[in-house]
């Protein structure tokens, strides 16, 4: 009977040795309150009534929600709302000591973090303007992350992640803040309409100074065949009455025919084609003859042209 006492006394005092470690999870073993070892995930056997779990710690990553305010360089005042995303550096004996020993409990430390996080924040959006936080959420982040990673190395974490979900200002700073959006999107509505109505007016312009060169250069082309034309036909006039004296000349005729010919032709067509405009013409012998004059002298410049 003792021994059957004995043996359920070795019995309860081996199962009391054995210890299941969870997977993700480590046990801090002490003895006699000093640190002794750590127990990984599986099952393990600690010496009963000697080794105790001082704590057990999650190496899984750790998410918490932040929501703070800062003050900005001109006084403005900006709400945050972000997200923290944290886990143990690693599983070395050193590391879990400090993740275990460095605060007295956990609301300790996460109080010490979240106040790390926040006064980071703070401290970089002190230096800037209001007008600029929007603009600057990565490097608020990289800012956070440069401050606080050889801090919370020494407490055996690691941040892995800062997410700034909202960036808000104060009500009044909010109303300012549309107003100065709505007139910089209706200045620059006006740039653009002045744009594109200076852009109108120039082609317009353009278009009408190259209509004008195109019809001043045909005006011009035009002009010019119009004297080449009556040069040609003053010329050929000029030719035909050459030849036609040449051949009354040949034929012994007194030119003076001819030309009186064409003094009556040039009658004959005034009263044909005058459609009943009044034309005055001295019909005495020595209008005629001046007439007559005229023609001779005429068609002796027509003979030298054609020498020539």
């Amino acid at each position: 009977m003792t021994g059957l006492i004995i043996l359920g006394i070795l019995v309860i005092i081996v199962l009391m040795g054995l210890v299941t470690v969870n997977q993700g999870s480590v046990a801090v073993i002490t003895v006699f309150g000093k640190y002794r070892r750590i127990l990984r995930p599986g099952l393990s056997v600690r010496i009963p009534l000697i080794e105790k779990i001082y704590k057990r710690i999650s190496i899984q990553n750790r998410s918490m929600e932040l929501q703070f305010q800062a003050i900005t360089q001109d006084q403005a005042n900006v709400n945050f709302s972000a997200m923290m995303l944290y886990a143990v550096l690693n599983q070395d004996d050193h590391t879990v000591q400090n993740v275990a020993f460095k605060f007295v409990d956990e609301r300790n430390f996460m109080q010490a973090l979240v106040r790390s996080v926040e006064g980071s924040v703070r401290a970089f959006v002190a230096t800037k303007k209001q007008s600029e936080i929007l603009q600057l959420r990565n490097e608020i982040i990289q800012h956070v992350k440069e401050q606080l990673d050889n801090q919370l190395e020494e407490w055996g974490f690691h941040l892995l992640d800062l997410q700034i979900n909202d960036i808000t200002f104060d009500e009044a700073i909010m109303r300012s803040m549309a107003q100065v959006v709505a007139s910089n999107n209706l200045k620059a509505a006006a740039e653009n309409e002045g744009q594109a109505l200076l852009i109108t007016k120039t082609k317009a312009a353009e278009a009408e100074g190259n209509a004008i060169k195109i019809s001043a250069e045909a005006e011009k082309l035009a002009a010019k065949m119009r004297g080449e034309g009556v040069a040609m036909f003053r010329e050929e006039v000029a030719r035909g009455m050459a030849q036609a004296a040449k051949e009354m000349e040949s034929a012994n005729l007194d030119a003076s025919f001819i030309l009186f010919s064409m003094w009556t032709d040039a009658i004959k067509h005034f009263a044909e084609n005058g459609k009943g405009n009044t034309i005055f013409l001295d019909g005495s012998t020595d209008a005629m003859q001046r007439s007559l004059q005229q023609l001779q002298a005429t068609v002796k410049g027509a003979n030298i042209i054609d020498k020539q």
